[in-house]
């Protein structure tokens, strides 16, 4: 095209939301008028079964489960039942906040809490890190840290970090079941840390949880300080506007309030049945035209503001998890999805853009431009240019230059990067990834691939139990395929040896002798 029908393009598909300030720009993705007339019925069938979603309607037949997460920026929205918990819910989490603020709310050894120990998995944790990591103010009330994986050099090194404020750390465990091994894991660890400080752990410890979990059992034997509900009717990936999100944002001191509006202001966009003037519909179907409807390309995000660092990492679950799926609705093998990655412009123009321009066109790019470079004026780095210009100029150049090449990119700019506009931003994705998800008829609210490897995950450690038995039984070293069948696993050679070999590396009393390049003429014995 030349710069005229650019131009004419532009303004055919460029979206504008006035009250957000929000645009949206998917000119540069190459569909066609065709494809749009040829997804228009799949479209309206989308928005229907999206109304009925927000209904109430079972979305996730697997475990017979609405999805609200809509609700939760909309109350009057809900069943009648669940307007009265989502309202007070609220209300107690913004309570609970001034009083920790005050210091009314404080543990025994010190005057206020100071810091903010968060330990939850998946979406427990990567909602409530992008939004502190992009809305915490400079010097907010409280520190947070996050206690996010099983890795033990992990967890030591965020404890090493608080040490001797471990005594001023109010503990927030976020878990649906209280079983997720990953999150039990980590309190059990921070248990223990207090224990060796002689600290009185419930007194430090939040939990949130769905009630009657084992979580919700062991806060109430144990007396821990408070607990907050988690909804059976909202996904992890989802849950950024539950107290899963909103009692950290609120304890960091950001307005929550604005979070909910922004997201519900942009909820309303999106219930549009008109694909031109839906920005979530413009998404889906940018994203459907980039893949040929089968995620054969994916989505590099490139926020260029550095307070959004980690939205891309968010959106990983809320696309890939949503998406990723081997089965439609109707039981075909389809094994859709859209893979995400991405970083922050003008970082990563040095680092893998050089590709992105030249090399496997398998990809379509997302920028996120954010208007107002800084709060107040910036000083000239060159005539006529501050740092902002530069930022802004970067992300024209390399859009510029990646459509020159026959790489298609989405734009979305918000005004600032405040608790309205982050709002807008996570309930766009959600309700581009739903929409997307009926449009090629997978269901986007369960995840039956995160259980199998939970599954397999637990047959591992079985494993492991039995081989450490049998080592303890046995009188001599045993030869690796002894181990393995004395141990029940005669086909699972490699895995025994994966397991003493870690074992070994821990000082658990395993010894592995012989060629470590060929474990089965390995011995093993235990002491």
């Amino acid at each position: 095209m030349n710069t005229r029908e650019l131009l004419q393009r532009y303004e055919e598909w460029l979206y504008y939301h006035e009250g957000l300030d929000l645009y949206l720009d998917v000119s540069r993705m190459r569909f066609d008028d065709a494809l749009v007339d040829a997804l228009k019925p799949k479209f309206e069938k989308a928005f229907k079964d999206m109304e009925a979603l927000e209904a109430g309607a079972i979305a996730n037949p697997d475990e017979n489960r609405m999805v609200g997460h809509y609700w939760l920026r909309d109350p009057d929205r809900a069943p009648y039942p669940l307007r009265r918990e989502i309202v007070d819910t609220l209300n107690e989490i913004e309570a609970f906040a001034q009083k920790v603020h005050k210091g009314t709310i404080h543990p025994p050894e010190a005057p206020k809490f100071t810091d903010i120990l968060s330990i939850g998995i998946g979406g427990s944790a990567l909602g409530p890190e992008f939004v502190a990591e992009a809305l915490a103010p400079d010097f907010p009330p409280m520190e947070i840290h996050f206690i996010d994986n099983t890795d033990p050099a992990g967890i030591d090194r965020i404890l090493n970090r608080l040490k001797d404020r471990l005594k001023s750390t109010l503990i927030i465990i976020t878990s649906k079941s209280g079983g997720t091994p990953e999150t039990r894991n980590g309190m059990l660890e921070v248990k223990h840390a207090y224990e060796q400080q002689s600290l009185n752990f419930p007194s430090h410890a939040v939990a949130i949880t769905i009630p009657g979990s084992k979580m919700d059992e062991l806060e109430r034997m144990e007396g821990w300080l408070a607990e907050f509900p988690m909804f059976d009717w909202v996904g992890g990936r989802t849950s950024e506007m539950s107290a899963v999100g909103l009692l950290s944002a609120s304890l960091l001191g950001i307005d929550i309030r604005s979070l909910l509006a922004g997201a519900k202001e942009m909820d309303e966009a999106t219930r549009v049945p008109d694909i031109k003037r839906n920005p979530a519909t413009l998404l889906a179907l940018a994203w459907y035209s980039a893949g040929n409807g089968k995620g054969e390309k994916d989505m590099v995000m490139l926020p260029y503001k550095d307070s959004l660092l980690l939205f891309s990492r968010y959106l990983q679950q809320l696309v890939m998890e949503s998406l990723g799926k081997e089965k439609d609705l109707d039981g075909n093998i389809v094994h859709q999805g859209i893979a995400v990655y991405g970083n922050k412009g003008s970082t990563d123009q040095h680092a893998y853009v050089q590709q992105l321009r030249e090399g496997i066109p398998n990809f379509f790019a997302t920028f996120i431009e954010v208007l107002e470079d800084r709060e107040g004026a910036s000083i000239e780095v060159e005539p006529e240019a501050t740092s902002g210009d530069f930022l802004s100029g970067f992300l024209q150049g390399t859009r510029q230059a990646l459509y020159e090449n026959h790489r298609d990119s989405i734009t979305v700019t918000i005004p600032q990067v405040n608790p309205h506009t982050v709002g807008a931003l996570i309930a766009l994705y959600e309700r581009a990834v739903g929409l997307y998800a009926f449009l090629v008829n997978v269901n986007a609210y369960h995840q039956p691939g995160v259980e199998a490897g939970k599954k397999a995950a637990a047959s591992i450690l079985n494993l492991q139990r039995q081989v450490l038995a049998t080592l303890k039984n046995a009188a001599q070293p045993l030869e690796m395929a002894v181990l393995a069948e004395k141990a029940g696993a005669t086909d699972e050679i490699e895995t025994v040896y994966k397991i003493v070999r870690h074992l070994a590396a821990n000082q658990r009393g395993v010894t592995v002798q012989g060629d470590r390049a060929k474990p089965s003429s390995l011995t093993v014995s235990i002491h």
